[in-house]
């Protein structure tokens, strides 16, 4: 049972610890979110509620304001671009990839502020699909071919990880800091991974080895990681230190 705060200097004047809404000391729930009301120093009494009924005060609705401004902060360079190039050249060629990266942009900063409830795994998951869409325009624009044999490897790798551990960390009340120290593991494993695919799509003369030294340092910060969330009294000595 929640219990209604009382004002100092207001004298049997309740607000739901919810929602903020004043309340009458008759009110036995709160008339905009529902919630219990419960004050044991106040003597209920006989009185006409605050709110007449049917008129309830409504939530406040949604302002689009910043989403507004922001699609059209998007859309303008975007024609611009397209109009230059289209009377420059007579077709889409440079403006491709401004207008590509623009719409990438969009998706990863703008189109989550249009949906009232968060949904960040489906957030993520289409931030990497609107990356590699970038990715295969920009390859099949340029004829290179290598988006098959790495963009999409390296892209699809990196969006399931991320999806993955988002999603854990979102419903997953605790073991956040095993999912993250997986998470880094899985990282440092791919780096060798995606060296040879690097080195197979652009036919380079020997394997460098430079994927090496990110494995080592991911793996290890990802074993600190585990061992901290396995381990109770490390994990409290380091919040007491570092103050988090």
């Amino acid at each position: 049972m929640l219990q209604a705060i009382v004002r100092k200097g207001e004298t049997k004047t309740m607000y739901c610890v919810n929602c903020g809404v004043k309340l009458a000391d008759t009110e036995t729930c709160c008339p905009l979110c529902g919630i219990s009301v419960y004050h044991p120093e106040l003597e209920r009494s006989v009185k006409e509620p605050i709110y007449p009924q049917g008129r309830y005060p409504v939530p406040p609705q949604p302002s689009y304001v910043f989403q507004i401004v922001a699609s059209i902060s998007f859309l303008l360079p975007f024609m611009i671009t397209f109009l230059v190039d289209l009377q420059m050249n007579g077709a889409v060629t440079w403006s491709g990839y401004v207008m590509g990266a623009l719409i990438a942009m969009y998706v990863i900063l703008i189109l989550p502020f249009w949906f009232r409830t968060a949904r960040p795994v489906v957030f993520v998951l289409c931030d990497f699909i609107a990356i590699g869409m970038y990715l295969l325009y920009i390859s099949v624009y340029t004829k290179g071919g290598w988006f098959l044999t790495f963009a999409l490897p390296v892209v699809s790798a990196f969006g399931l990880v991320i999806t993955t551990m988002v999603a854990v960390i979102r419903y997953l009340r605790k073991g956040r800091l095993l999912v993250i120290g997986g998470v880094l593991i899985a990282f440092g494993v791919f780096m060798p991974l995606m060296e040879f695919l690097l080195m197979y799509t652009f036919r380079l003369p020997r394997f460098a080895a430079w994927s090496l030294y990110p494995m080592i340092v991911l793996l290890l910060l990802g074993t600190m990681l585990i061992f901290l969330g396995l381990y109770r009294p490390a994990r409290e000595t380091m919040k007491r230190k570092f103050f988090f």
